[in-house]
């Protein structure tokens, strides 16, 4: 049996991210460089599918601005 593949990626500092999920260990991450263009984004695909996750701004360490919900209203 084959193992799942890992990230193959770094984060980048200030950009940020959200996953979709398509089936059993199938997720796809993306990134957008400029905030309204990454919750814009999540919004269409969250509307389309129904396993999303929004995971913030990568600041070197860890995801920060990571309450969708906070930041979109």
């Amino acid at each position: 049996m084959a193992r799942p593949s890992t990230k193959k990626f770094d984060f980048g500092e200030g950009i940020y991210y959200f996953n979709i999920r398509k089936g059993y260990n199938s997720v796809i991450t993306i990134k957008r460089m400029k905030k309204q263009k990454a919750l814009q984004d999540f919004s269409n695909y969250k509307k389309s599918y129904k396993d999303v996750e929004w995971l913030g701004k990568w600041d070197g360490k860890k995801f920060v601005e990571s309450n969708y919900e906070a930041l979109a209203s």
